[in-house]
């Protein structure tokens, strides 16, 4: 087993990789009564297409239908197993990975079992799948009310012309509709498998016990994993600049979004991320002379922030919160990247640097966000602590010329949600 030591996060990590291909890390916490663990797969919402020996095209919204049903056991149902052992279990579906999680303070050998035991474990009827369609559609009923998804929603399909990152993680109801017990085993059997999953667990618990327990209860055999497939080269411009709609909000609500070149896997890509994030701050965030301007002006809100997003294929620095008019931040925005794409002042560069990587140290105080983090980046190829490296490398320059590629008209798109009766020209 590979022990590896941060000192600069003052944290221990261990690691192993099982001969099925099941990746395992273990971050020690001594002394600590609350453990954590999680099991990740690399299958989200965008990835719709496969070849598996056979390719496959699957409908919107399998990946967080396959996530709600693989709770059903042929013994009862998991969330029940996991409460009545004083555990708390849940889950979630991204657009890049799905993944479960438990917490816990006593009994983690035999939550952490029960955790391998039902995401290996198939089980789907077509009384149980016709159920799920009625209590999922009911669920995106309640996302097509939300004016923060929607609004994000139509970012999405705004900025990207066939990147399945455009497709709601959720489908729509006429596409669950479609979805069979054939269906959610055909995914399964090509996702939900060792190789193609990782295991990360933080707390006071022995490494070597957690590697003997994954490998007692996970499959033993080498399943080769199935290529995903994004669909044809994305173009470099947005497929609509605007997007709006009316919902029942008392002010306009909006996301400004710059598509950016898909990032790079690995640790490059770490990096690039690193660089989208600083370069996002020092655009608008909250220590930024434009976001101070803005808000000045009464354009923006204590609610404005920007953040950097990338998946395989799909990257984007996307700023948003309420505005009276967003059209107005918007121009103030392009403005302001095309100004910085001409340099970076370096003190104010070295200051954006020591914020984020104190806001990136704060989020590993979550057992959660630690094990997200190295779950992501494991399927990206890389060790997410390897950042604490990374930090002092980036440059001002890289910067400014990402806020150049990036922050400009033709890659971007404004989503909006207006208050019913406004008016939008």
């Amino acid at each position: 087993m590979e022990r590896r030591e941060f000192p600069q996060l003052g944290e221990t990590c261990y690691f192993e990789q099982l001969e099925n291909g099941l990746p395992i890390f273990v971050v020690s916490k001594p002394g600590y009564t609350k453990a954590h663990a999680c099991l990740a797969v690399s299958y989200g919402g965008m990835h719709r297409c496969f070849e598996n020996g056979t390719r496959q095209e699957t409908v919107a919204g399998v990946a967080h239908f396959l996530e709600h049903k693989m709770f059903e056991m042929p013994d009862g149902n998991a969330l029940q197993q996991f409460s009545a052992a004083g555990a708390s279990v849940n889950a979630f579906t991204a657009a890049d990975m799905t993944a479960y999680y438990f917490t816990c303070t006593d009994r983690f050998p035999e939550h952490l079992r029960m955790l391998l035991r039902f995401v290996s474990t198939p089980y789907f009827t077509a009384e149980s799948v016709h159920k799920e369609q009625g209590i999922i559609a009911q669920e995106i009923g309640m996302d097509d009310d939300d004016p923060d998804w929607q609004v994000y929603q139509n970012l999405l399909r705004g900025l990207y012309h066939c990147h399945p990152v455009r497709e709601s993680i959720l489908g729509t109801v006429e596409s669950i509709a479609q979805i069979t017990p054939d269906t959610l085993y055909t995914c399964h059997r090509a996702f939900y498998h060792p190789g193609n999953m990782v295991l990360c667990v933080v707390g006071d618990v022995d490494p070597h016990r957690v590697v003997s327990i994954a490998r007692m209860v996970l499959p033993s055999e080498v399943v080769p994993t199935a290529r995903k497939d994004y669909g044809p080269q994305e173009p470099a411009q947005a497929y609509q600049h605007e997007a709006s709609r009316e919902m029942e909000v008392s002010a306009p609500n909006f996301l400004l979004g710059f598509k950016a070149s898909p990032f790079y896997a690995g640790v490059d890509g770490l990096r690039q991320t690193m660089v989208g994030s600083l370069a996002g701050e020092l655009l608008c965030g909250r220590s930024s002379p434009l976001y101070a301007k803005l808000y000045t002006d009464g354009l923006i809100h204590k609610d404005f922030s920007v953040t950097c997003i990338c998946y395989p294929g799909a990257a984007f620095l996307v700023a948003g919160g309420e505005s009276p008019d967003p059209r107005r931040v918007r121009k103030a925005v392009l403005q302001e990247g095309e100004r910085l794409s001409q340099g970076i002042d370096e003190e104010r560069f070295r200051r954006a640097v020591k914020h984020e990587y104190g806001a990136t140290v704060r989020s590993l105080n979550s057992f959660d966000s630690i094990c997200v983090q190295l779950s992501r980046w494991w399927f990206s190829g890389c060790h997410y602590f390897d950042f604490t490296a990374l930090y002092p490398t980036l440059t001002a320059a890289e910067t400014a010329a990402f806020l150049g590629e990036t922050v400009r008209e033709a890659g971007s798109c404004l989503s909006m949600i207006q208050p019913k009766g406004a008016n939008t020209l």
